[in-house]
């Protein structure tokens, strides 16, 4: 029998699935300027920044076509958990102070990564009333990007107090993933039960299931998120090695004004989806963010890259919620797992391709030719989501 759902975003199920997602995105958010810092101090370059950023993205996308098949014959929120206790299992390997040990743990908080993005992909296509999917997609990556507010500044906190180091920031994010699962258990009794798809019928089709990947329902979505985001890396992790250069101080102000401004403009951007149309606003995504890294090039002050921060993920607030309402209303209730786990890929492949663009574009023409070269990206995503534009 089909579920019915309320007319309300704010069920006591959507609450605490978002509750889970910010605390699993503590982590990765903590990580995100301490783990450049930390490669760096074991004398790796910005291209090997790069590559151990990528391992995260290579794990997280090889194991998405069993993590979507999981969640359509199991559970979507014990994907989510599972995700979440993987993440902070996967952090310890940082405790060996050696490059391919934190590469292994990147790797590793890749595969949760995967679990806790397509678990909760899933289950907010599932609980999302029909009427205010826009809306309740910009509020839940709201509530996911929040955690760009806090948790960079207080990990810094962390790892420059007198009492501090990488150990006790690698601790701390443990804890919150942990934290993560505990809420999501708690949540889990409280989703609805749809029907699971009936099993194959013959031995050797499981497999098949598995690696059947390509969702045609929702590539499109999947391909401008995925474009949306490649850049990404350079405003999140590179920028804390381009603020050391520029001698700037107390910059963990970047962290927490980026972080106000994504959190504020997905739900708000979100809803505004809702009445401007999805195509409007996935085009305004990538002139914002365009815009955003052309000026960081004549940018050398705190002030001006923090504005230069805002108004890129202003842009990418309102074309990632835009995205992934386009997902959320295109998914088959029947794959949803699966599908949504082809939309939750973009993000990490986009981190992975972008943090090794982005790391040897530093090293081959330095930090002003690598927001060059990105904003040439984004500039080619403009063209290409102008020319789908009836296609969303």
């Amino acid at each position: 029998m089909a579920q019915q759902r309320s007319d309300t975003i704010w069920t006591p199920t959507f609450m605490l699935l978002c509750a889970a997602q910010l605390l699993g995105y503590a982590q990765h958010f903590m990580l995100a300027p301490v783990l450049p810092l930390y490669i760096t101090q074991l004398g790796g370059s910005p291209f090997v920044v790069g590559l151990v950023l990528a391992c995260f993205a290579v794990t997280s996308v090889v194991v998405r076509p069993l993590v979507g098949h999981w969640a359509d014959r199991w559970s979507e929120a014990g994907v989510m958990i599972s995700g979440a206790l993987f993440q902070a299992i996967g952090i310890f390997f940082c405790f060996i102070p050696f490059i391919p040990a934190a590469a292994l743990a990147n790797g590793l908080r890749g595969v949760g990564w995967a679990g806790l993005n397509t678990g909760g992909y899933s289950l907010l296509a599932l609980i999302s009333p029909e009427k205010q999917r826009g809306a309740a997609s910009g509020l839940y990556s709201g509530v996911q990007s929040s955690a760009q507010i806090l948790f960079p500044p207080f990990a810094l906190w962390l790892l420059y107090a007198s009492f501090g180091g990488y150990g006790l920031v690698f601790i701390v994010t443990a804890v919150f993933s942990s934290a993560g699962a505990l809420t999501g258990f708690l949540m889990a009794p409280s989703v609805p039960r749809p029907a699971r798809r009936r099993p194959a019928t013959e031995d050797n089709q499981w497999w098949r299931e598995i690696f059947h990947f390509i969702e045609p329902e929702i590539l499109l979505p999947s391909v401008l998120l995925l474009w949306l985001n490649i850049s990404l890396p350079a405003i999140t992790n590179f920028i804390i090695l381009y603020a050391h250069e520029l001698q700037l101080s107390s910059f963990g102000a970047y962290f927490v004004v980026i972080g106000a401004t994504s959190m504020l403009g997905r739900p708000l951007l979100g809803r505004l989806s809702d009445q401007i149309g999805r195509a409007q606003s996935v085009a305004a995504g990538f002139a914002l963010q365009l815009c955003a890294l052309l000026l960081l090039t004549i940018m050398s002050n705190l002030i001006g890259v923090i504005f230069c921060g805002a108004l890129y993920m202003l842009g990418n607030a309102i074309g990632s919620s835009t995205t992934l309402a386009l997902a959320v209303e295109r998914a088959d209730p029947q794959r949803r797992g699966k599908q949504m786990a082809t939309f939750s890929v973009a993000y990490p492949l986009s981190y992975g391709v972008g943090s090794l663009i982005t790391g040897s574009a530093v090293d081959l023409a330095g930090y002003v030719g690598m927001f060059l070269l990105l904003a040439a990206v984004q500039a080619a995503g403009l063209i290409f989501a102008l020319g789908r534009r009836t296609k969303l």
